[in-house]
């Protein structure tokens, strides 16, 4: 077999070779690089595999707007915001792309990464125009909960507030969705429940998945009634996002990688058509998701006009 002198292909046979080197010789070495056996995580870190970091175009942004407001389906007050891209106003009519946030983030996480300066630089560059809209999710993971239901504050609360203020947000209007971590898996069960008439575009950066109930992170679900009412891998949800461009990129160092792999070979299957994927070196980081970003919405940009 040639391997070249550069990229990924020959990255994988040095790291398994390391990873011979550590006392897991040979095949061993391959199967945890592919995590078939345990490790994968902590030794791609160790031999610094874990992507490039992604740097907030130098920019100016464009307007925003934020505010608060009484979620009656989740039942406190969250904070919301909205980026437009620079040389529009505030109240401009554009499409729309909701944020979802990941665990432990808020609506301010869209700023934290850097997306309002990476929409500003991409429209200048020729992306078709659109709005970046984000609420509070807190640690809901954006699906009915017995405390409480983030994905109908979405439905129901948010989107109509978005539509008030002029931005193509009504139940007649595709949207976007990109949501990073927790916030991919939400993305992803959303632009589920509602399908190509309503969505155009899904984006699901190193999302929160897991291939059974026994392996979610704790109080991400209720229990595993919880798990399997919201479980995206089921044959209805990936045939609903026939017809919904999907783009879905998790790096090798991230536990969510086997998972979101998975998935994406799932939905292929499912729809007939593969999703655009990112399965290279990457970690579970801001700097990841903002490495990504450019071409996340350069794609929810495109989907969003045809």
């Amino acid at each position: 077999m040639t391997v070249t002198t550069g990229g990924p292909a020959r990255r994988a046979i040095l790291a398994a070779g390391v990873l011979g080197g550590l006392g897991l010789i040979g095949t061993a070495g391959a199967l945890v690089y592919e995590d078939v056996l345990p490790g994968r995580v902590a030794a791609l870190k160790w031999l610094g595999l874990t992507g490039p970091a992604g740097a907030v175009p130098a920019v100016p942004t464009g307007p925003s707007a934020s505010g608060r407001f009484r979620s009656h389906r989740r039942g406190v007050d969250v904070n919301w915001a909205v980026s437009y891209p620079r040389g529009f106003e505030d109240d401009a009519r554009l499409p729309v792309c909701l944020v979802l946030h990941g665990r432990g983030a808020s609506a301010a996480g869209m700023q934290e990464i850097g997306y309002p300066q990476v929409l500003s630089a991409a429209v200048a560059a020729g992306v078709p125009p659109f709005a970046l809209a984000a609420v509070d999710g807190g640690e809901t993971y954006w699906h009915p909960r017995r405390d409480g239901d983030a994905q109908g504050m979405l439905l129901e609360e948010f989107l109509p507030l978005l539509a008030r203020r002029g931005l193509q947000a009504s139940e007649n209007d595709r949207i976007g969705v990109l949501g990073w971590s927790m916030g991919g898996y939400g993305a992803l069960l959303l632009a589920a429940r509602l399908g190509s008439e309503r969505v155009a575009g899904v984006v699901a950066e190193s999302p929160a998945l897991w291939l059974e109930p026994g392996d979610s992170a704790a109080g991400a679900f209720d229990d595993r009634e919880d798990f399997e009412r919201n479980d995206v891998f089921t044959r209805a949800r990936l045939r609903a996002l026939t017809g919904v461009r999907v783009k879905i990129d998790c790096g090798r160092a991230d536990p969510f990688w086997w998972a979101a792999r998975t998935y994406a070979q799932d939905l292929g299957k499912a729809t007939g058509t593969a999703p655009e994927t990112d399965f290279g070196d990457g970690v579970h980081t801001n700097r990841y998701w903002l490495a990504k970003a450019p071409k996340s919405i350069g794609f929810i940009g495109n989907a969003l006009v045809r």
